[in-house]
């Protein structure tokens, strides 16, 4: 079979080893991209100079390159469709690698990040678009949660693997050898993913962005995005940076203790997200609206937010084990879109929310290490437990207060979740 037919009636197995294991190795690829930093931090500040805010904008350019791409996207995959899109997009990942690894400036290292960011934009985008393209829509749900497990074994990959490989050689190593793993995976993408005619497709300019400002217009679309942006920020600017200084600077632990916690905080993340969709393939079977879901999974991650925040066992892995299984509550907004909007429209429903889930992201962990710096650092280099516990308290306020944005504005109204 060419790239450019496709079965009419496609197996299961078949469609997991044509179109769900070639996305997901971008996928996977795009959280190991996100997390790295969260391992190398201490030797990036000591070889190239960097402070807390310094450490915090050239991970956040990351988020900010792959927020500023999102609409762009969007209309990219309903006219292309994610198999062409997604198998360009991730050698701009691998030229970023490249350029990270030899890199020796902040200004070089950012720039390499942003094309890192740029390059794995697609990641979950295209994903979710080939799902939606080739899996029955009440299965969205549960196939979501298991694709979003393989970014979980990304971030798992980027802790104590990572960790044992900086044994074999240096940050530089890692990344020259991501970025021949990248050009694999584009080229996999791109030869072993089958085409699908899309509707929509033959769409003028006009007529795409006329979508896309359909999709903006939409009340559930601003219920449901405070409450996307404000915990995928918490998720994405924690996991992928924060969570390894305040393992150092408040719960004491040592470098090898801080890379075994991250571990099992990625790990409990991949198990979150086939829990996840699981529990909400369940829930929507038997008629629980996957609105209710969505409150109940973020109100138990931000109350594993919040025995982080008072220090309630500061040395243990439990709060950080909860705060991975329950991170992924506010992903399941995507499907909750997706099945409210026409299918011709669902590259720009995810992007458009993604955009202003990773613009938050952006300005989330570059504001935390900038905030971080207003406490005067600890002689070892570290930051202040006082620093940790008000923007990391700051954040989950946030959180709280889109939470009752979502309720009272009708989150919780009828079975489809658009109230």
């Amino acid at each position: 079979m060419t790239a450019d037919t496709h079965p009419s009636h496609p197996t299961l197995p078949r469609l997991l080893l044509v179109v769900f294991a070639p996305f997901a190795g971008g996928y996977f690829l795009s959280y190991l991209f996100r997390s790295t930093n969260a391992v190398i931090a201490p030797q990036l500040t000591a070889e190239i100079g960097l402070d807390a805010g310094d450490l915090g904008l050239l991970t956040s350019t990351y988020f900010l390159a792959f927020a500023g791409f999102q609409l762009p996207l969007g209309l990219l995959l309903d006219r292309y469709g994610p198999r062409r899109v997604q198998s360009v997009l991730l050698l701009s990942a691998a030229l970023g690698a490249v350029l990270f690894a030899v890199g020796d400036s902040l200004l070089t290292l950012a720039v390499a990040r942003g094309l890192i960011g740029l390059g794995v934009a697609g990641g979950l985008m295209a994903s979710f678009k080939a799902i939606t393209l080739w899996f029955p829509k009440d299965r969205w749900p549960l196939v979501n949660g298991c694709f979003m497990a393989i970014g979980g074994l990304g971030a798992v990959a980027a802790t104590r693997p990572l960790e044992e490989a900086l044994h074999l050689t240096d940050w530089r190593g890692v990344f020259l050898g991501l970025a021949v793993i990248t050009v694999v995976v584009a080229l996999t993408i791109r030869l072993a993913v089958p085409e699908r005619p899309i509707d929509g497709a033959r769409d003028s300019l006009a007529e795409q962005v006329a979508g896309l400002g359909r999709v903006f217009s939409s009340l559930l679309f601003w219920r449901v995005a405070p409450l996307t942006i404000t915990t995928m920020t918490a998720n994405l600017a924690i996991q992928g940076l924060w969570a390894g200084p305040w393992l150092r600077d408040v719960g004491g632990l040592g470098r090898d203790a801080v890379a075994d916690t991250l571990f099992w905080l990625a790990a409990a993340m991949t198990v979150g997200f086939v829990l996840t969709g699981v529990i909400a393939d369940a829930c929507t079977r038997r008629g629980i609206p996957l609105s209710r879901v969505i409150i109940g999974f973020t109100a138990l991650f931000m109350a594993s937010q919040a025995l982080i925040v008072f220090e309630l066992a500061p040395a243990s892995a439990v709060p950080w084990i909860a705060f991975g299984l329950l991170a992924n509550g506010a992903a399941l907004v995507y499907p909750l879109l997706n099945g409210h909007f026409p299918l011709a429209l669902s590259g720009r429903v995810s992007t458009g929310m993604n955009t202003l889930a990773f613009f938050g992201a952006f300005a989330g962990q570059y504001l935390m290490g900038a905030a971080i710096d207003l406490w005067e650092p600890l002689a070892d280099g570290g930051y202040q437990a006082d620093a940790y516990r008000a923007v990391f308290g700051g954040i989950l306020v946030l959180q709280l207060l889109s939470l009752v944005w979502y309720a009272v504005t009708g989150g919780i109204g009828r079975k489809d979740g658009t109230g």
